[in-house]
């Protein structure tokens, strides 16, 4: 059973997202997916500022076993990227909701957010 923080909301692509009261959202992927991958090797990353569509592809993860797509859970605007995960990948298998967070957005509609599945949701889905 993979750990899912009831705080988040989560896409069928298996990222999560976690929004704050300013428009503002942080997003990474789902221990599901970090356990489904494998050792995570590489990690690609979109630029600040570029303009993310929901659901549209923003990055790539590559591990021992497969390169996954990584797509956005909602639109937005890249406002950082965690540079960390370039010289540490393996973040993103030792703590997917923490230190392994991958981008932080500003929310080009933050009731969207509200779409994407709760805790319990996801937990079906992956169970």
């Amino acid at each position: 059973m993979s750990n899912v923080p009831s705080d988040l909301r989560y896409a069928k692509s298996h990222e999560w997202l976690k929004p704050a009261a300013d428009g503002t959202a942080t997003v990474g992927i789902t221990d599901y997916a970090q356990g489904s991958l494998g050792d995570i090797t590489y990690v690609q990353l979109p630029k600040v500022g570029a303009a993310l569509r929901a659901g549209a592809s923003f990055g790539v993860v590559e591990s021992v076993k497969a390169a996954s797509d990584l797509y956005a859970p909602a639109a937005g605007a890249v406002l950082a990227v965690n540079s960390a995960l370039e010289g540490a990948p393996e973040t993103l298998n030792k703590d997917p909701y923490g230190a392994g967070w991958i981008l932080k957005l500003r929310l080009a509609d933050p009731p969207e957010a509200g779409a994407l599945m709760d805790a319990a949701a996801y937990a079906k889905l992956t169970a």
